[in-house]
């Protein structure tokens, strides 16, 4: 453990367009902010190769390029950017209390306020060809990627609505949509059932798993095989699109911080307040229904207002 403890204004943990815009205005703000970016340094959108839906980008841009400009721009304003990893944080629960948090399990940071931007997780399938092809043609999001893919063919694996709902985003997109679900009924809601039936250029397939997605550096297809019979098939598609939920990055938080049911933090309002005073969520990490980057900005700055307001309240 390291023997000196640092005492700051506005500790960031997480480094995705959340926290580099809560950093923009909280260093803007002078509130002097240390942000720690987590185990991967810009978070999801550093494993998209295009991003051509953020503002500002009118040829788009890579997604780790992306993040590199965040970050300089909140470098620029004063932002002391390191990579570590919060291991261990002890919240305040009075108004003006100091919450401890230790780095590494070496080096504790005492933080008048704390802006959370630890993100979300998509679940994959755990395949080696799946994994190696992030990027290249795999995505856990269609409404970021599937710009990309107009015109082509590509599968869809997941049951719930999430699933049903970026299938029927990819049939205004795509030539045809192949929808993989494990079991032999869906679980997404009757309704999302309903217009998955109804868009003609979407096939379901019960009873399927991907046994291998096929491509050398992008993906041409992806080997298919029933789970009742054992049959397999070969489908050409250009894109594979995961779509069985995420998980949000907030086990470091569970009894401390209020949640969902699935580890969502859960804020105040139209607020990035959570239940501690101080402590405040953006991006990802509170949103299960957008989860884009723009909107995970937009929190961002959100979160670096209220935790400006909350220090001016205490003066």
């Amino acid at each position: 453990m390291s023997d000196t403890i640092e005492r700051i204004k506005c500790l960031i943990i997480g480094s995705g367009p959340a926290g580099y815009t809560a950093a923009i205005y909280a260093s803007r703000a002078d509130l002097k902010p240390v942000m720690y970016t987590g185990m991967q340094m810009g978070g999801q959108l550093t494993t998209t190769t295009e991003v051509d839906n953020f503002p500002g980008y009118p040829n788009g841009t890579d997604g780790t390029a992306m993040m590199e400009d965040l970050k300089k721009q909140a470098e620029r304003f004063g932002t002391e950017v390191r990579f570590g990893l919060a291991t261990k944080i002890d919240f305040s629960n009075e108004v003006g209390g100091i919450h401890k948090v230790t780095i590494d399990e070496t080096t504790i940071i005492e933080a008048e306020t704390i802006i959370v931007s630890t993100g979300a997780t998509a679940k994959y399938l755990g395949l080696d060809s799946e994994q190696r092809l992030i990027g290249g043609g795999v995505s856990a999001c269609a409404t970021c990627d599937g710009f990309f893919y107009k015109g082509q063919d590509v599968i869809v694996v997941g049951a719930g609505d999430t699933a049903a709902e970026e299938a029927t985003y990819l049939s205004n997109i795509c030539n045809k949509v192949t929808l993989l679900v494990r079991k032999d009924y869906m679980r997404a809601s009757k309704a999302m059932q309903h217009r998955v039936d109804k868009t003609p250029n979407i096939e379901v397939k019960f009873n399927t798993e991907i046994d291998e997605v096929l491509g050398e550096n992008v993906v041409e297809g992806v080997r298919a095989v029933n789970n009742q019979t054992g049959e397999k098939e070969v489908i050409d598609v250009t894109g594979v699109f995961i779509a069985i939920g995420h998980k949000p990055n907030t086990d470091i938080f569970k009894g401390s911080l209020d949640m969902d049911e699935t580890g969502y933090l859960i804020t105040k309002g139209k607020s990035t307040k959570t239940n501690l005073p101080g402590v405040f969520a953006a991006g990802d990490v509170q949103d299960k229904e957008y989860r884009q980057a723009v909107t995970a900005a937009g929190t961002g700055c959100m979160a670096a207002l209220d935790a400006e307001r909350y220090l001016g309240s205490l003066e």
